[in-house]
């Protein structure tokens, strides 16, 4: 969280900056993150030859910079603009928005517990922000449920408005894996068995942060659609699903076979 930085950035920093005033030989910025003023020569502008320079930074834009160099006894930041490359600048942006929602959502937690932000900070946001960073921790919350932060010793019921203003605010992005299968039970009750091969599957699979359906195609083929917030855990979710449904139907007498499509 913004408030909790340390008071001065330190050299090799990247920090979120708006322009306040343009000369001709630079520009002052003031750091979003910090309350601080720095300066960005004309030199640490661009490696290119600059005739205007409002052609690259202008009143009140707000830019990625890093920090060169930091005087804390003459309050002096040195800022530059053309050592941020374009991986830093986007990794950056999107690490400061995150900071700034979950600002937004501390307070709506602390609201909902009745108490300060600082005081929900000092019960639960610390611990988050060591463990996994403080909006991943609202992320955890929706993926794993309260449980997962009142194993870190954070009390019950700030645990559970964490996780019910992460459900009504964060939209996590899915990645989606699809795979078929072929099963058969020769059995009197075999729609029974490739019923109940599915449902004890799906049965154990209870992490939340998964979702798994199937369908059928034309028996005996039928898919499998796992939804989950990255490819590996997307992966892993069906490769087991889908070997505990061909288990499960050898288990009961009859044959199954899944492949992943691609």
């Amino acid at each position: 969280m913004s408030e909790h930085k340390p008071e001065w950035p330190e050299p090799g920093d990247l920090v979120i900056a708006t322009i306040e005033s343009v000369m001709d030989y630079g520009a002052y910025a003031n750091l979003d993150e910090y309350g601080k003023r720095g300066f960005l020569h004309i030199s640490e502008i661009s490696s290119a030859r600059i005739r205007k320079i409002r052609d690259y930074v202008r009143e009140k834009q707000k830019m990625v910079l890093k920090v060169l160099r930091v005087n804390v006894g003459k309050g002096h930041i040195d800022l530059s603009l053309r050592r941020v490359t374009k991986r830093e600048r986007i990794e950056k942006i999107k690490a400061w928005k995150k900071d700034r929602k979950a600002e937004v959502l501390l307070h709506a937690v602390a609201e909902k517990v009745g108490l300060s932000k600082d005081e929900v900070y000092e019960k639960a946001g610390v611990i988050l922000e060591e463990r996994y960073g403080l909006y991943e921790g609202f992320e955890k919350a929706i993926k794993d449920g309260p449980e997962a932060l009142t194993k870190l010793d954070i009390p019950e019921d700030i645990a559970q408005a964490f996780a019910q203003i992460a459900e009504e605010r964060i939209k996590i992005k899915m990645v989606k894996v699809r795979g078929t299968f072929e099963v058969r039970c020769p059995k009197p009750n075999g729609v029974k068995c490739v019923q109940n091969a599915f449902i004890d599957a799906k049965k154990a699979q209870k992490a939340r942060d998964a979702k798994v359906e199937f369908s059928v195609i034309a028996a005996p083929r039928y898919s499998m659609e796992v939804l989950a917030d990255n490819w590996k855990r997307a992966e892993d979710v069906l490769e087991k699903v889908g070997q505990t449904v061909v288990a499960n139907i050898t288990k009961a007498g009859g044959k199954g076979s899944f492949k992943r499509e691609k």
